[in-house]
């Protein structure tokens, strides 16, 4: 297993640049820019335990809301234009905030090469750390391109059961966070 603490000219690295937007850097090669969207299906509910403000509930709502987009009217759609385009997310929970990814993004995309008069083929690819089990007690509600999910350009590195996932990054209290993750048995 390689480690990204030492520098490898054969591999890419994520880097942040002094105006926040990160980019993959490969000596001798142009930097190749990530791009970044956020999107929101979860809803926060009163805590679950009058006694406890800081026990909020999340639910899943019914409405995908964007926190983060790109601009239209910018480069970025330009550069995505005959591109392959990788999807990453979290998890695969309901697959309603990936379905809205991949169908909005190509919207904005087959606009971009509409504007650049351009005919080139953009591909987009998803993965996932986790996704949850489908089974017939709860289906998926979203759904990806069939010829996506033929091709092979939906990854998963790990299937699990239909468990509430806490990730350090969405924790309000990483101490906290920490000492909880160490308790519980291990995915």
């Amino acid at each position: 297993m390689s480690s990204f603490s030492r520098p490898n000219p054969n591999r890419f690295q994520a880097e942040l640049n002094d105006s926040h937007r990160s980019f993959l850097k490969r000596q001798s090669a142009p930097n190749i820019p990530i791009q970044a969207i956020g999107l929101s299906l979860y809803e926060q509910l009163p805590p679950s335990k009058p006694s406890d403000p800081t026990d909020p509930v999340e639910t899943p709502g019914t409405k995908v809301t964007r926190t983060q987009w790109l601009d239209l009217s910018s480069l970025e759609m330009a550069n995505l234009v005959g591109k392959n385009i990788l999807i990453v997310d979290e998890v695969d929970d309901t697959r309603t905030t990936l379905e809205y990814a991949v169908r909005e993004l190509q919207k904005d995309v087959e606009t971009a090469a509409q504007k650049l008069g351009s005919d080139e083929k953009t591909q987009f690819s998803i993965f996932v750390l986790h996704a949850h089990h489908q089974n017939k007690d709860k289906p998926k509600k979203g759904h990806l391109p069939q010829e996506m999910m033929d091709d092979g350009r939906y990854l998963a590195a790990r299937t699990v059961s239909d468990v509430w996932i806490c990730y350090p990054w969405e924790a309000t209290d990483i101490d906290e966070h920490d000492k909880l993750a160490a308790s519980q048995a291990k995915y």
